[in-house]
C-alpha cells in the first residue's frame, strides 16, 4: 500500500489500533472536502499496531482534547513537505467541553451554557473530576 506524502497540514502517528476513525470524528473534518488518509492497523515496533492519520492542509488541532483521546498519540506539523513541529501528546490538566458530566444533580445537567470543565485526579487511571459536581469519570 502507498499513501503520498503531504506538503502542508497535519499527520497524527502512533493512534491506538481501532481508534482513527474516533478521533476523526472528534475533529470534526469534513471528509467530503478535505483531503484524509486513514492507515488502520498498521505495523507499530512500539505498540504492535496502530493507526495513522493524514490531513491536508489543516495545521491546527486541539492537541488537549487529542491528549484526552490518545495521548500516546504523536502529531507531526507538516510544512513544505517536512515535518516543522512534533508534538508529543500527554493528558491534559484539564479538558473544558471534551467530557460531558453523567451525574444529573449536576448543574451542567440542567443548565445547558455552562461548559463542562473537568480536572486530571489520576493520570495512572485517566480519570478527571467534575469541576462543579466532583464526579469522577474514567475516559
Amino acid at each position: 500500500m502507498e499513501v503520498n506524502s503531504i506538503e502542508r497540514g497535519i499527520v497524527i502517528d502512533h493512534i491506538r489500533a481501532g481508534f482513527a476513525m474516533k478521533v476523526l470524528e472528534y475533529l470534526n473534518i469534513d471528509t467530503g472536502n478535505d483531503t484524509v488518509a486513514v492507515i488502520m492497523n498498521a505495523a507499530s515496533r512500539k505498540h504492535g499496531k496502530k493507526d495513522i492519520i493524514k490531513i491536508e492542509n489543516i495545521t491546527d488541532v486541539d492537541s488537549a482534547a487529542l491528549g484526552l483521546l490518545d495521548h500516546t498519540a504523536t502529531v507531526n506539523i507538516i510544512e513544505d513537505g517536512r515535518i516543522a513541529r512534533k508534538i508529543k501528546l500527554t493528558l491534559p490538566l484539564k479538558v473544558i467541553n471534551v467530557i460531558k458530566c453523567r451525574n444529573p444533580r449536576c448543574v451542567t445537567s440542567v443548565e445547558p451554557a455552562i461548559p463542562h470543565v473537568f480536572h486530571l485526579v489520576d493520570a495512572a487511571k485517566e480519570e478527571y473530576r467534575c469541576e462543579y459536581c466532583d464526579e469522577i469519570v474514567k475516559v
